[in-house]
């Protein structure tokens, strides 16, 4: 309690003085109060009179109401301090200064666009700028290049190399270019600002020599001469340019091991630049260059170089080695895509130690005969494994069939990959040719790597493919008899020979006891005769049992079998369709296909993996007619049967008018390479005769024998516009109810892919519509008429009341 009675004690004491306090509060809170609007309106002889008369007498309540007053925080005021603006500025300097530290690390990590590739050999953690938005300017990249060796200028538009570059590494100014009048600037705004401490450049004892140049996808269309003082240059990188020419000292250039001056407009090379001793890798593509004079400066001969080692002069001048011998070191030449010849290729001073040649798109045997020479003179390479002529004027005369002849093996000794994609030179004169090579030719293309011992060679449309699908190939035309049994057997080891004999043994007595299985049904099914020679069949089959059976008399004495199509292989009971094999593959057949018809060569016969009770006729009715199903067959599809262009009929075909399929309504025909006419065989009684044959037109014999057919697919046949005439389209398609047997008509034609030129049969045909829109005995739905040779279309054909009317793909 003592506390309050001396807190208002001196106050009272001291009134003055509070006065002052008072006032100078009030005057500092002026402003920026906004709770004190009568203390600014009062004069200051009355503030403290007002605020002393405010104060109770009681000490209790003037504790409480001066400990408000006193305590209160000032609001902040807008205006900041020295201190707040100082810390404000540090914030954003701080802030400023981690965002450049971060898009430095982001952006300045590649040397270029090819170097971000994972993986690369040129991908460091200190790698030069990349090539958007933050990377350094030209000058401050060409300083950095100093510490590192390695200088990226790529994807900047420069007309030229940057004087720059000589000023800041060489200390010298190079001459000024004709074709550049003033240089860009090579400072940027946008670079990174550097602290006050760092050095503009390396300290001497850190400084590199330049081993490293590209400039790839610029304008540069010149290059100072100056370029040979970088004599520690191992990698330059010129392509997308626009150069026209080298200067001669950039030749001087010895220490070169990789040159890339593709995609530019350069018409001929500096003299020496074959002379250079460590080039190993050259890209010359895309250019314009009419000739490649290796031996030009070695005058006469490759060994009669004058100098190999001389200086540029002065006692620090750089010392220049040069080969005695063109580009030995040379691995890898691409020069596709120039104007070169046969004639214009120095190939007797190639170089030595090629492995990789690239003469893609260049007209070699264009108006000269020295393709075959120059062919001759690659072939004495002893490391070249690639060659490649795609898209080249080259044809078979460079391919002589003495190319190999004498000592084979001194050919192209480890040439693994020869490319003649989509030239003139064809398979068979690069075969003879190359077939006295030590190595295997192989004419499949894949991209793997080829064995030693084998040449792949790709000639007209590359068709890459992989390992396996070569093997099951291979596979296949041993399968099928395509190669040779006896030699294939003969190049197997001696301890393997009879194994392959004992399964060619169980093939030959597993088919044995399907050809029993097949004639027991037969044998059963008719009552025993008691002489078997006297026995007569009904009907005979066409097959090659039967022709084995009488090509050798009385080695067979009983009635032929009857081939049994009831297997769900050919047959299906539900849908009532019989679907033969093909008899012959496409000319380009997958791996996996195969075909299941008999093969008349004989060596498939004892593979044991197709039925060779198969007829071969293209349309084996004498078959067909014999199964149970014959009464009931709707669907019979025969697709691709080319063997034997044939229509085997049954003799009492023409003794009787009743049709031998009665009910079948679809026959597919498709690719079986019928014409306008077909041969047509009638099987005899006597089995030992050759049967009668005769040519009849294919769509009068079709309608004759199928009077119940609804589609007919002829698609991909050799039909021409004379078959299509106006009584053999009518008795085709009109149905004919009176006839004997009644024809249903026709409702489905497809005739895709033939040879037809013109439609004057429907046209004729369709003059039967003018008057009357409706026939009865009409039905014809849908006509394809797609991939022909037609002109034109008769307006006619309008009147025809089709559903489907296909003609596109014609002319």
């Amino acid at each position: 309690m003592s506390r309050i009675p001396q807190a208002s004690t001196p106050r009272s004491q001291t009134r003055p003085a509070v006065k002052t306090t008072l006032t100078a509060s009030t005057s500092r809170s002026r402003a920026s109060s906004p709770s004190k609007p009568l203390a600014s309106t009062s004069s200051p002889a009355s503030t403290p009179r007002v605020r002393t008369k405010s104060i109770p007498k009681s000490p209790s309540k003037s504790v409480r109401r001066e400990s408000p007053e006193e305590e209160i925080p000032v609001p902040k005021v807008p205006a900041l301090s020295i201190k707040e603006a100082i810390a404000l500025k540090r914030a954003e300097a701080k802030k400023a200064a981690a965002k450049s530290i971060t898009s430095d690390a982001n952006l300045d990590t590649f040397e270029g666009l090819e170097d971000a590739v994972p993986g690369s050999s040129l991908t460091k953690k200190h790698e030069d700028d990349a090539l958007e938005l933050g990377r350094w300017s030209v000058k401050e990249t060409i300083e950095r290049a100093r510490s590192t060796g390695t200088l990226n200028l790529a994807s900047r538009s420069l007309p030229c190399l940057p004087s720059a570059l000589f000023e800041i590494h060489l200390a010298i100014t190079p001459d000024p270019l004709e074709s550049v009048v003033q240089e860009p600037s090579i400072t940027s705004t946008e670079s990174p600002s550097k602290r006050q401490t760092q050095r503009s450049g390396p300290a001497w004892f850190e400084a590199q020599d330049l081993q490293v140049l590209k400039a790839w996808c610029n304008e540069i269309a010149e290059i100072q001469h100056e370029i040979s003082l970088f004599g520690s240059l191992k990698v330059v990188d010129l392509h997308q340019n626009k150069i026209s020419t080298l200067p001669d000292t950039f030749a001087d250039l010895t220490a070169l091991t990789t040159l890339d001056l593709s995609h530019n407009s350069l018409t001929s090379l500096p003299r020496n630049i074959w002379t250079l001793p460590a080039l190993s890798h050259l890209n010359l593509s895309h250019n314009a260059l009419t000739s490649l004079p290796f031996g030009e400066p070695f005058g006469d001969g490759t060994s009669s170089a004058k100098g190999d080692t001389w200086s540029t002069g002065g006692f620090f001048g750089p010392v220049i080695t040069r080969a005695t011998i063109p580009l030995p070191r040379l691995l890898d030449l691409d020069v596709s895509f120039n104007k070169l010849t046969a004639s214009t290729i120095d190939y007797n001073n190639l170089p030595s130690a090629l492995t990789k040649f690239d003469l893609s798109s260049n007209p070699i045997s264009s108006r000269n005969a020295e393709s075959a020479v120059l062919l001759r003179a690659l072939g004495s390479l002893e490391r070249l494994k690639e060659l490649r002529f795609s898209y080249a004027t080259i044809t078979d005369d460079a391919f002589p069939a003495s190319l190999t002849s004498g000592d084979g093996a001194r050919v192209f000794p480890a040439l693994g990959l020869l490319d003649l994609e989509e030239t003139q030179a064809t398979t068979g004169g690069v075969q003879q040719a190359l077939s006295g090579l030590k190595q295997t030719l192989l004419f499949d293309f894949t991209k793997d790597e080829p064995p030693e011992d084998m040449l792949r060679i790709a000639v007209g449309k590359k068709v890459v493919k992989e390992p396996w699908e070569i093997e099951a190939e291979r596979r296949a035309r041993h399968r099928n008899g395509q190669s040779q049994g006896s030699d294939w057997a003969d190049s197997l080891p001696k301890e393997t020979q009879p194994a392959q004999e004992q399964a060619r043994e169980a093939r030959e007595n597993e088919h044995d006891l399907f050809v029993e299985g097949v004639r027991r049904p037969s044998c059963t099914a008719r009552p025993a005769a008691s002489d078997g020679a006297t026995s007569q069949p009904e009907r005979k089959i066409d097959s090659p049992a039967s022709s084995q059976c009488s090509s050798v008399p009385g080695s067979c004495t009983s009635q032929p079998p009857i081939v049994n199509l009831t297997n769900m292989q050919y047959f299906n009971g539900g849908t009532q369709t019989l679907t033969l094999p093909p008899l012959a593959p496409p000319t380009r057949s997958h791996t996996r296909s195969f075909s299941l018809a008999a093969s008349t060569l004989g060596p498939s016969l004892s593979k044991g993996k197709i039925d060779i009770a198969l007829p071969t006729p293209t349309l084996p009715l004498t078959v067909i007619s014999a199964q149970p199903f014959a009464q009931t067959l709707q669907t019979l599809v025969l697709s691709n049967r080319k063997l034997d262009l044939s229509v085997v009929l049954p003799s009492l075909t023409s003794e009787s008018g009743f049709p031998l399929l009665p009910a079948l309504e679809e026959l597919v025909l498709g690719g079986c390479g019928f014409g306008d006419t077909v041969t047509v065989m009638h099987q005899g009684e006597d089995s030992l005769s050759a049967p009668p044959k005769s040519t009849e037109a294919l769509l009068p014999l079709l309608t004759r024998l199928f009077p119940s057919l609804r589609t007919l697919d002829l698609t991909y046949n050799f039909l021409t516009s004379s078959a299509l005439r106006k009584d053999a389209l009518a008795g085709l398609i009109m149905a004919s109810p009176q006839d004997t047997p009644a024809r249903k008509g026709l409702r489905h034609l497809r005739l895709r892919g033939n040879r037809i030129t013109d439609l004057d049969g429907f046209q004729e045909l369709a003059e039967v519509f003018k008057g009357h829109r409706v026939l009865s005995d009409w039905k014809l739905e849908e006509l394809d008429l797609r991939d022909n040779e037609i002109a034109k279309l008769p307006p006619e054909l309008g009147l025809l009341p089709l559903d489907v009317f296909l003609v596109d793909g014609n002319v």
